[in-house]
């Protein structure tokens, strides 16, 4: 599996949430941040009608 990387800017309110509902989530591992991310853009994708494989 190939990868890419993003670099995107977010509000700060926002990105500071997320970041801290990640570590409650999946805890402060390593890559834990990139995990959220992919499956909060698979959750958009679905939403606005691409199936995911």
């Amino acid at each position: 599996m190939s990868e890419m990387r993003f670099n995107v800017t977010v509000r700060e309110e926002i990105g500071k949430l997320f970041r801290m509902k990640v570590v409650e989530v999946k805890g402060n591992k390593k890559g834990a941040l990139s995990e959220a991310v992919e499956e909060a853009m698979i959750l958009w994708l679905e939403k606005h009608g691409t199936k995911i494989h």
